[in-house]
């Protein structure tokens, strides 16, 4: 019975494979419109769509279809209109082009949206001129994959999100291209997801933006010039490796954000002439390894509501400030860094500095309580109270200091290799 069972399953398979037909939709077509073709379609079919500009307002996507453009055929929403909803489970859209989606401030129109489902594929499209582009909510087991997302928007009111997650959850978003949104990705209770190999650039406020998000993964992207890098907050089980954080610069920019975020890890990112690479407030039990800090403002801005942290075989190299905090109790760790500003030695040549090193400053300690006194820097008044601090340690941290620093840089290029 058991057996007549698993061939009766195997045949019934074969036959809807079978009976899965392939649709081809263009101008010269017998099928002119998408619309006309998703109504025409049954679950499992597959639209072929021609190269053209298709105008057809907000179609929803109720049963489960593969869309593939040729030549990157045009949606285009005529600044009207959110182009494409998913309503079902098991779709994929791949090689399309989606323009000119409308603009709402009660309603967050997109491009594409999924509500409610499961085991999507959005790959390899091009996105223009959209308020959200890619937009998911309580959607799972879905692959967001190598689309490129483009928009212009001068100010954050007028765009959304480039890819934006709602309470999702084993979400794969990878190789993606995003400029000039409000935020590049943005994750609000998302959980299990990965974010990999993705370059966001020129984004108003955030490259990467976490909300209430735990138990992810982003790994191998590229943060560029975005109004700040990446922001993590309220989450916890995070990890964080070998990403790129570079040219985050302004008065409140920064690579990496960290507040009131626990349990997560950090390890062979590369923060360059960011102003801050690392801002913490309120987190706890982060463990820093083998990330690389240089040409930065401040390396890492420590507050003193943060406590059990730890960085360990970290480089620090041509930073105007390797480490500033706001308070004289520091109850977190470093260990075994390298600093090109250490002055001690190695007598014993075990390539660790016999002395331990402060890396707060005096300045440091006062640019942080008072950000006008930066006009000083470089002057011959600071570099008096520094060397006197040193000699006689008495306002900066006395626990906050590193008892083995590294005579040499660590090669984290090559591990990463």
């Amino acid at each position: 019975m058991k057996s007549i069972l698993i061939i009766s399953g195997i045949l019934l398979f074969a036959s809807l494979n079978t009976m899965a037909a392939s649709i081809t939709i263009g101008p010269h077509q017998p099928i002119r419109s998408i619309r006309a073709g998703i109504a025409t379609a049954a679950a499992g079919d597959t639209l072929w769509i021609e190269a053209g500009t298709y105008r057809e307002g907000n179609m929803v996507l109720d049963k489960s279809l593969v869309l593939l453009g040729k030549g990157f055929p045009v949606l285009d929403g005529e600044n009207k209109f959110e182009i494409l909803t998913i309503k079902a489970n098991g779709v994929v859209i791949k090689g399309l082009k989606f323009i000119n989606t409308g603009v709402a401030s009660m309603n967050d129109l997109a491009a594409v949206k999924a509500i409610g489902c499961a085991n999507l594929r959005i790959t390899d499209n091009r996105f223009e001129n959209t308020f959200f582009g890619i937009y998911f909510a309580n959607t799972s087991q879905s692959w967001i994959e190598g689309n490129q997302l483009q928009a212009d928007a001068e100010a954050e009111h007028q765009i959304g999100n480039g890819i934006h997650m709602w309470k999702c959850s084993h979400i794969t978003v990878n190789g993606n291209t995003i400029k000039g949104h409000r935020d590049g990705i943005y994750f609000e209770f998302v959980t299990n997801s990965l974010i990999t190999r993705n370059h966001s650039e020129g984004n108003l406020r955030y490259g990467l933006h976490f909300m209430f998000s735990h138990n992810d993964e982003y790994r191998n992207n590229t943060f560029v010039n975005n109004g700040a890098g990446v922001a993590v907050m309220y989450s916890k089980g995070v990890k964080m490796i070998e990403n790129v954080f570079e040219y985050n610069w302004g008065s409140a920019a920064y690579g990496l954000l960290l507040k009131d975020i626990r349990d997560s890890f950090v390890s062979s990112n590369t923060f360059r002439k960011n102003s801050v690479g690392i801002f913490m407030e309120g987190s706890s039990r982060i463990q820093f390894q083998e990330n690389t800090f240089m040409n930065n403002g401040y390396a890492v801005r420590l507050q003193a509501s943060c406590d059990d942290n730890v960085f360990e075989r970290n480089n620090f190299l041509a930073n105007t400030f390797d480490v500033v905090t706001n308070g004289t109790l520091v109850l977190n760790k470093i260990n075994s860094n390298y600093w090109d500003k250490y002055e001690g030695y190695d007598l014993n040549k075990d390539s660790t500095g016999d002395i331990p090193y402060r890396p707060v400053s005096l300045y440091g300690m006062m640019v942080e309580q008072m950000p006008t006194a930066v006009l000083l820097w470089r002057s011959f008044l600071v570099y008096l109270m520094d060397r006197t601090e040193k000699a006689i340690p008495a306002i900066t941290p006395e626990n906050l200091k590193d008892e083995l620093p590294s005579m040499r840089p660590y090669d984290i290029i090559s591990q990463r290799q």
